[in-house]
């Protein structure tokens, strides 16, 4: 287990001095309960709560079943926290979630996570969060376009491309200010994070007060809340299907988590960063259940203040889904573009800081169990990983280049948007092992030292298990052309797990043949 050190407070000249570094890891332990909060919530408020209710909206048909959806999430996802909360009490190490289900199941679980992590899931969110920046940075520069190319569309294949956009290569420069930025050291990571969720979550309530103040709508709550739980205006969840039957309604409601959950989704990024929390047997239990109950929380207001000034048939078909922006132009008709356009960018930057500072170290924990690239294993002068830093950056910028083409109508997609859909299903799947994981734990290591237990174990585990089980299982019957891509992408992982494997034997040997005295030190 890591060493706690000593809680002496960092400076920017001298940002290893945080805290004792960990002599087990060479990492800092400077995260304090606050901060640890914010990376709980600002890596959960990206840019999917802006306009993920027009998708969920049309799939369950109601105001009241729109809202309940979010409830089902918050609840989930709470429950999540709370079970994880014993495993990172438990294992308070760089690696988090990689970590947990490498103990309870096998290395070979654990990477399959970290491959997925940073094939899609952490790099692909931070690639379509960057360019959701720049689109909104174009709303108050109009030079900032997918359209205005530097490097116009070259074809990979007929249906691949890549290009530079000035839309793109704004996401790129973010990224790479923000790699740079947490290279330099946890103590500037942890301020911008602290800086950018505190603007973010005033956004939102700058969001939810101006809904509830200035564009309550009389029309929109009568005609929202008056048959509140009757469909209307719906997509059918599934061909033959209709959420005004029961079995329609439960398929509608377990297809709309796709996008509440994504949208609440990356609050267990803290788990990553356990190696460099202060008093990590409290505060990472208290970081993960506090900032999912501010999150959710704020989710649900938010959208109870769309419901209040829009009729749900605009909810449904917002321009580009852009539900908030539709918000505050029907509240404020002078300044609500520009406002919405502030607010997303706010949270889009203080998102991508908090995931790239979490994301390499997993990558970190990996490649010290020889489970990725060498060099990711290694921390700078600043004792960060920021090997592992530049590789994922450099890996969210390829993403943010790569296009999709579709011949027929002439239209160029995003790639990583294709590969986040995808993968939905799979980070669902993880978070199944991983809370499947707390019971198989608690029966291998009954005698473990566990600083904290799951509040509620075993019924609110055992109820998420349920509850996300079921969902996952409606996705593979009504939504297999996402799901089992997403599943395929996790499998080839497979095989570069003993590749890594068979290179890590090969240069244990190498290094015992040499100096057969030391190997074993």
């Amino acid at each position: 287990m890591s060493a706690e050190g000593s809680s002496t407070i960092g400076t920017p000249d001298n940002p290893a001095a945080d805290q004792r570094a960990d002599p087990g890891h060479g990492l800092v332990r400077s995260l304090s309960l606050l901060d640890s909060t914010m990376i709980v919530a600002g890596s959960m408020i990206g840019t999917g709560i802006f306009i993920v209710a027009a998708e969920m909206a049309r799939q369950v048909g109601s105001a009241g079943w729109l809202l309940a959806s979010w409830v089902i999430t918050g609840l989930l996802t709470i429950a999540a926290a709370l079970s994880y909360g014993e495993l990172a009490a438990m294992m308070p190490h760089a690696g988090g979630q990689y970590v947990y289900l490498r103990e309870a199941w096998s290395p070979l679980w654990g990477f399959l996570y970290g491959w997925t992590l940073f094939l899609v899931i952490q790099t692909g969110t931070v690639a379509a969060v960057g360019v959701g920046f720049a689109r909104y940075l174009g709303i108050l520069w109009p030079q900032i376009s997918e359209q205005n190319y530097l490097v116009a569309p070259i074809h990979i294949t007929r249906t691949y491309a890549v290009s530079l956009s000035t839309a793109q290569l704004v996401g790129i420069l973010l990224l790479g200010l923000l790699t740079w930025s947490n290279a330099r050291g946890i103590y500037y990571g942890r301020i911008i994070q602290n800086v950018f969720t505190s603007a973010k979550i005033g956004s939102l309530l700058g969001v939810i007060g101006v809904g509830l103040v200035a564009g309550w709508s009389a029309m929109a709550v009568r005609e929202n809340f008056t048959g509140a739980w009757t469909p209307r205006g719906f997509t059918p969840p599934a061909p033959g299907l209709s959420p005004e039957t029961a079995l329609g309604l439960f398929v509608a409601l377990c297809v709309a988590q796709v996008g509440s959950l994504f949208a609440a989704d990356a609050w267990n990024n803290i788990t990553f960063t356990a190696g460099e929390v202060k008093h990590p047997q409290r505060n990472l239990p208290l970081s993960l259940l506090f900032g999912t109950l501010i999150v959710i929380g704020l989710y649900i207001c938010v959208n109870f203040a769309y419901l209040v000034v829009l009729p749900l048939d605009q909810i449904q078909h917002a321009f580009a889904d852009r539900v908030a922006g539709a918000m505050l132009a029907a509240a404020l008709p002078a300044a609500g573009a520009a406002l919405m356009a502030l607010a997303i960018m706010i949270s889009a930057f203080g998102c991508i800081n908090g995931m790239l500072m979490s994301g390499a170290r997993a990558y970190y924990a990996m490649a010290r169990d020889g489970l990725f690239f060498r060099r990711a294993a290694t921390l700078n002068r600043a004792r960060v990983p920021g090997a592992s830093l530049a590789m994922q950056g450099a890996w969210a910028a390829f993403l943010v280049l790569l296009r999709t083409y579709n011949p027929a109508t002439g239209e160029y997609g995003n790639l990583y948007s294709n590969l986040l859909d995808y993968v939905v299903s799979a980070a669902l799947l993880f978070y199944i092992l991983t809370i499947a994981g707390l019971f198989r734990l608690r029966a291998l290591r009954p005698q473990a030292d566990r600083p904290y237990r799951a509040f509620g174990y075993p019924v609110i585990p055992a109820l998420y298990l349920m509850g996300a089980s079921l969902i996952l299982a409606v996705l593979f019957v009504y939504r297999p052309l996402t799901t089992f891509p997403g599943m395929i992408i996790v499998l080839i992982g497979i095989p570069v797990f003993f590749a890594f494997r068979r290179g890590a034997a090969f240069q244990l040997a190498t290094v015992k043949a040499a100096f057969p005295d030391e190997a074993d030190n």
